[in-house]
């Protein structure tokens, strides 16, 4: 039984980052609505709204309370409390998801601001933004996967290495895209 509600776990955490890496993209496209003209703005506005709210509250959510909820279990049937003392990488893994919740509340926050129309962000801020998942999720399987056999300072360093190489394509991004705007 311990195995089913592991695999469950997983796909959980997989339909759960789903939600993270799609909300940002609809924010930035309902913020780059509003430079559209008035009837083009209201139309995709209300499309992004409602693409939105079926997207956190149908699948986000029940996502992240799913895999927090089925993560618990798991770790209690699987002895993980027991041996928690212990494992450094567990640690330091659970602080990963402390934060990454953290990240979902504050989608959850600016999700609410924009369907009040509270445009607080530019895209670009939203985009850098939306690279905070992938940074979550490429720490926290690396922590799990490799656990003991990764030194703590390699792997800061690799996961410095590659914020630098996720902000620098952003960058080259938006310059590309500057560039092909007339």
């Amino acid at each position: 039984m311990y195995l089913y509600f592991k695999a469950l776990h997983i796909i959980f955490i997989v339909t759960w980052f789903a939600g993270l890496f799609y909300m940002p993209r609809l924010l930035i496209y309902n913020t780059e609505a509003g430079s559209k003209p008035e009837e083009a703005k209201k139309v995709l506005r209300e499309q992004f709204g409602i693409m939105m709210k079926r997207l956190w509250f149908g699948i986000t959510w029940p996502s992240a309370i799913l895999t927090l909820l089925l993560g618990l279990f798991v770790m209690w049937k699987g002895g993980w409390f027991e041996i928690f003392a212990t494992q450094t990488w567990l640690h330091i893994k659970l602080i990963f998801v402390v934060f990454l919740y953290a990240y979902h509340f504050s989608l959850h926050v600016l999700l609410k601001k924009q369907l009040k129309g509270v445009f607080k962000y530019s895209s670009q801020q939203l985009r850098i933004w939306n690279e905070l998942a992938t940074i979550f999720l490429v720490a926290i399987v690396m922590i799990v996967v490799v656990k003991q056999n990764m030194s703590i300072v390699w792997g800061i360093l690799g996961l410095l290495l590659f914020v630098i190489i996720l902000m620098s394509a952003i960058k080259i991004y938006k310059i590309i895209r500057t560039k092909k705007k007339p």
